[in-house]
């Protein structure tokens, strides 16, 4: 596995000072790209939630839908989508957040998952933690026990993922870097 999340880090491209001075921006287009990368990066996800067979992956927008439906693809289980408000049709259920400059909301269809499910909430990294704690929020507010949140990428010196554990979310990510 070492060998793989090694490969994985050198497809993730640092993007200095965006989108704004003093940021390094991870981004994982390249990694997505990249037919091996894409492969390999799937796989360390298939072969971690293998066995824990959650109910459904639910995908925190935007990026968080490619890794979680074709995640929810290759276990043989429901995709459900977390979006930015505003953006699904049926009855949602909402939640805010905040942001360093604001805040957000996100939201789920009521009927998206049932009490009792088991979801893995993923996204493809993890800053503040803001956007994942709600999509746990928004889950467990349905009835749902999120198992796990996962990401390609952790921003340890921004906190999330420690805030997320202490808010009671056990968190996995398959690279870190430092900065941010």
């Amino acid at each position: 596995m070492q060998d793989a999340v090694q490969f994985l880090k050198q497809q993730i491209r640092t993007v200095p000072d965006w989108p704004e001075p003093g940021v390094q921006f991870r981004d994982i287009t390249p990694l997505l790209s990249n037919p091996r990368a894409f492969r390999v990066l799937i796989d360390q996800f298939v072969h971690r939630y293998f066995d824990a067979r959650p109910d459904a992956i639910a995908g925190l927008d935007a990026r968080g839908f490619i890794i979680g439906s074709v995640l929810a693809y290759e276990l043989n289980v429901g995709f459900v989508p977390i979006r930015k408000k505003g953006k699904l049709p049926f009855t949602t259920v909402q939640e805010t957040y905040e942001l360093e400059y604001g805040s957000a909301t996100v939201e789920m269809h009521t009927d998206a998952v049932k009490p009792g499910d088991r979801v893995l909430l993923i996204d493809d990294l993890i800053a503040t933690g803001g956007t994942m704690m709600a999509g746990k929020r928004l889950l467990e507010r349905l009835g749902a026990e999120v198992i796990e949140g996962a990401a390609i990428v952790d921003l340890p010196e921004l906190g999330g993922s420690k805030r997320l554990r202490e808010g009671g979310l056990k968190v996995f990510s398959l690279v870190d870097f430092e900065g941010h």
